[in-house]
Protein backbone atom coordinates (compact mmCIF):
# COMPACT_ATOMS: atom_id res chain seq x y z
CA UNK A 1 0.00 0.00 0.00
CA UNK A 2 1.38 3.55 -1.20
CA UNK A 3 1.17 6.06 1.73
CA UNK A 4 2.04 9.45 1.80
CA UNK A 5 1.09 12.58 4.20
CA UNK A 6 -0.33 15.79 3.12
CA UNK A 7 -1.22 19.13 4.91
CA UNK A 8 -4.43 19.34 5.22
CA UNK A 9 -5.00 22.94 3.35
CA UNK A 10 -6.73 23.29 0.13
CA UNK A 11 -3.59 24.00 -2.02
CA UNK A 12 -2.88 20.08 -1.40
CA UNK A 13 -5.68 18.60 -3.23
CA UNK A 14 -4.25 18.64 -6.94
CA UNK A 15 -1.54 16.69 -5.33
CA UNK A 16 -3.63 14.47 -3.73
CA UNK A 17 -5.52 13.72 -6.36
CA UNK A 18 -2.33 12.87 -8.51
CA UNK A 19 -0.94 10.84 -5.90
CA UNK A 20 -4.28 8.44 -5.83
CA UNK A 21 -4.55 8.46 -10.12
CA UNK A 22 -0.43 7.72 -10.28
CA UNK A 23 -1.48 4.40 -8.21
CA UNK A 24 -3.73 2.95 -10.82
CA UNK A 25 -0.44 3.48 -13.51
CA UNK A 26 -1.22 0.53 -15.73
CA UNK A 27 -4.41 -0.81 -14.76
CA UNK A 28 -7.47 -0.53 -16.92
CA UNK A 29 -10.22 1.80 -15.84
CA UNK A 30 -12.27 4.16 -17.29
CA UNK A 31 -13.37 7.57 -17.43
CA UNK A 32 -16.39 7.81 -15.67
CA UNK A 33 -14.48 5.60 -12.92
CA UNK A 34 -11.30 8.24 -13.00
CA UNK A 35 -14.06 11.10 -12.93
CA UNK A 36 -15.66 9.02 -9.66
CA UNK A 37 -12.57 8.72 -7.87
CA UNK A 38 -11.51 12.14 -8.47
CA UNK A 39 -14.89 14.13 -6.72
CA UNK A 40 -14.69 11.30 -3.98
CA UNK A 41 -11.45 12.02 -2.96
CA UNK A 42 -11.70 15.72 -3.28
CA UNK A 43 -14.82 15.66 -0.97
CA UNK A 44 -13.04 13.88 1.38
CA UNK A 45 -9.39 15.79 1.39
CA UNK A 46 -11.87 19.14 1.42
CA UNK A 47 -13.66 18.08 4.71
CA UNK A 48 -10.24 16.69 6.46
CA UNK A 49 -9.17 20.66 5.48
CA UNK A 50 -12.01 22.49 6.39
CA UNK A 51 -13.39 20.77 9.42
CA UNK A 52 -11.19 18.58 10.59
CA UNK A 53 -8.35 20.67 12.47
CA UNK A 54 -9.26 24.47 14.15
CA UNK A 55 -8.94 27.46 11.82
CA UNK A 56 -5.25 28.48 13.32
CA UNK A 57 -3.96 24.59 13.29
CA UNK A 58 -2.84 22.90 9.80
CA UNK A 59 -3.62 19.92 10.29
CA UNK A 60 -2.45 16.53 8.38
CA UNK A 61 -3.90 13.96 5.71
CA UNK A 62 -2.27 10.76 5.83
CA UNK A 63 -3.42 9.35 2.20
CA UNK A 64 -3.51 5.50 1.76
CA UNK A 65 -4.02 4.03 -1.76
CA UNK A 66 -3.97 0.27 -2.90
CA UNK A 67 -4.99 -1.53 -6.15
CA UNK A 68 -5.93 -4.93 -5.17
CA UNK A 69 -6.58 -7.87 -7.65
CA UNK A 70 -9.70 -10.58 -8.80
CA UNK A 71 -11.37 -8.18 -8.23
CA UNK A 72 -9.48 -5.74 -9.61
CA UNK A 73 -10.43 -2.62 -6.99
CA UNK A 74 -8.73 0.24 -5.44
CA UNK A 75 -9.11 1.31 -1.87
CA UNK A 76 -8.09 4.80 -0.76
CA UNK A 77 -8.01 5.40 2.73
CA UNK A 78 -7.74 8.98 4.54
CA UNK A 79 -6.66 9.39 8.08
CA UNK A 80 -6.13 12.67 9.89
CA UNK A 81 -5.83 13.89 13.46
CA UNK A 82 -8.38 15.96 13.52
CA UNK A 83 -11.78 16.30 15.68
CA UNK A 84 -13.60 12.74 15.62
CA UNK A 85 -15.96 13.22 13.09
CA UNK A 86 -18.40 10.02 10.90
CA UNK A 87 -19.53 11.58 8.23
CA UNK A 88 -21.49 8.28 7.07
CA UNK A 89 -23.44 8.88 10.47
CA UNK A 90 -24.89 12.18 9.12
CA UNK A 91 -28.47 11.05 7.56
CA UNK A 92 -28.68 11.42 3.36
CA UNK A 93 -29.35 15.34 1.92
CA UNK A 94 -32.44 14.47 0.87
CA UNK A 95 -32.29 15.45 -3.00
CA UNK A 96 -36.09 15.43 -3.50
CA UNK A 97 -36.41 18.70 -1.90
CA UNK A 98 -35.39 21.73 -4.07
CA UNK A 99 -32.04 23.68 -3.46
CA UNK A 100 -34.09 26.39 -1.60
CA UNK A 101 -35.69 23.76 1.06
CA UNK A 102 -32.38 21.80 1.59
CA UNK A 103 -30.51 21.97 4.12
CA UNK A 104 -26.58 22.99 3.60
CA UNK A 105 -24.00 20.11 3.70
CA UNK A 106 -24.63 16.47 3.06
CA UNK A 107 -24.49 16.36 -1.09
CA UNK A 108 -20.18 15.39 -1.23
CA UNK A 109 -20.68 12.60 1.17
CA UNK A 110 -23.75 11.23 -0.48
CA UNK A 111 -21.81 11.39 -3.89
CA UNK A 112 -19.21 9.89 -2.22
CA UNK A 113 -21.27 7.11 -1.04
CA UNK A 114 -23.07 6.65 -4.82
CA UNK A 115 -20.27 6.56 -6.55
CA UNK A 116 -18.18 4.21 -4.85
CA UNK A 117 -18.73 0.28 -3.83
CA UNK A 118 -17.59 0.99 -0.13
CA UNK A 119 -17.33 3.29 2.28
CA UNK A 120 -16.53 2.66 5.80
CA UNK A 121 -15.56 4.92 9.10
CA UNK A 122 -13.64 4.33 12.18
CA UNK A 123 -12.09 6.40 15.18
CA UNK A 124 -9.40 4.62 16.71
CA UNK A 125 -6.29 5.67 18.28
CA UNK A 126 -7.40 9.10 18.44
CA UNK A 127 -7.68 9.42 14.49
CA UNK A 128 -10.57 9.22 11.87
CA UNK A 129 -9.78 6.49 8.88
CA UNK A 130 -11.84 6.58 6.04
CA UNK A 131 -11.78 4.08 3.61
CA UNK A 132 -13.07 4.18 0.12
CA UNK A 133 -13.43 1.14 -2.34
CA UNK A 134 -13.94 1.51 -5.92
CA UNK A 135 -14.09 -1.19 -8.40
CA UNK A 136 -12.26 -0.98 -11.57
Amino acid sequence: MAEQYFPAKLDQLEPVQKFVLDQLSGCPYTERTRAQLDVAVEEIFVNIAHYAYPPEQTGWALVRCQVEQDPLRVQVQFVDGGVPFNPLAKKDADITLSAEERNIGGLGILMVKRSMDAVEYEYSEGRNILTMTKQL
